[in-house]
């Protein structure tokens, strides 16, 4: 594994793989919040500021929101050392992943586009990553030396990735705002269980899946899919169900009171 390594972002995806790797002090991190108790449950070196995250790292994991990825990628490039790897694992647009590799780049460090194309809970470390830029085979043996074992490099630069994962949660995050449409109407008229039925045995568990997802991560899924409209409208199509996905993700995200 390599000696010096930083994570920006500890939420979800940066907790997770940290403590799945066992990465302890090896690994220094960085987040927005106050995430100290976090940070001492893992064993990572906690850092007041993204400067001192990654200052001397070789290897850096960016795991913010869409929202947050270019502003962390531009701050990023002021601290970045020569020849230091960037992981942009975040779920934003090819052209906003360009942009920040710009950031990196004109910093001499090294920007690989990086989709994380599944959720890290219960995969941890397996969750498929797919990977593109000129640096990608580097950057897939250093992750494969952190602990990650399900990484395919695509062909093509940065934004081959990032597009790949942007166009397939159209259909992802799409089914979870018809399914979340669906309940709420079924909900109102009190069939939910008959409509649940039709569809057939597996569908109550998939429908309070989605629900889930919805209630927890909503907000960020809302953010990840203007990504995708961004994408989608650069490619000259017109993100006509995605913008109400948009809607949806958003208004059902800490919703109480439905559920299968």
């Amino acid at each position: 594994m390599i000696q010096s390594f930083s994570l920006i972002g500890f939420g979800e995806a940066g907790s997770t793989f940290a403590r799945a790797g066992g990465w302890g002090e090896a690994a220094r991190a960085y987040d927005i919040k106050d995430k100290q108790s976090e940070y001492g449950a893992v064993g990572v070196t906690g850092c007041a500021g993204l400067p001192e995250a990654i200052k001397g790292s070789s290897a850096i994991l960016s795991l913010v929101t869409a929202g947050q990825a270019k502003t962390v990628a531009e701050e990023a490039a002021q601290s970045i050392a020569p020849g230091a790897l960037y992981f942009d694992m975040n779920s934003v647009a090819p052209d906003t992943k360009r942009i920040s590799a710009k950031f990196i780049q004109q910093a001499n460090g090294r920007y690989i586009d990086v989709a994380v194309m599944a959720p890290v809970h219960p995969a941890e470390l397996s969750v498929p990553l797919l990977l593109s830029g000129a640096d990608a085979a580097e950057g897939a043996a250093v992750l494969t030396g952190l602990g990650f074992d399900n990484i395919r490099v695509v062909d093509g630069e940065v934004g081959k990735a990032s597009s790949i994962k942007m166009i397939r949660s159209i259909m992802v995050k799409g089914i979870e705002a018809l399914t979340a449409e669906m309940m709420l109407a079924a909900h109102e008229a009190g069939v939910s269980d008959d409509v649940l039925q039709s569809l057939g045995p597996e569908w109550a568990e998939k429908a309070e899946y989605n629900l889930e997802r919805m209630r927890s991560h909503g907000l960020r899924r809302a953010e990840e899919m203007q990504e995708v409209a961004l994408t989608l409208e650069a490619l000259g199509i017109e993100p006509l169900m995605t913008k109400a996905t948009i809607i949806r993700q958003r208004e059902m995200a800490n919703k109480e009171g439905l559920a299968i």
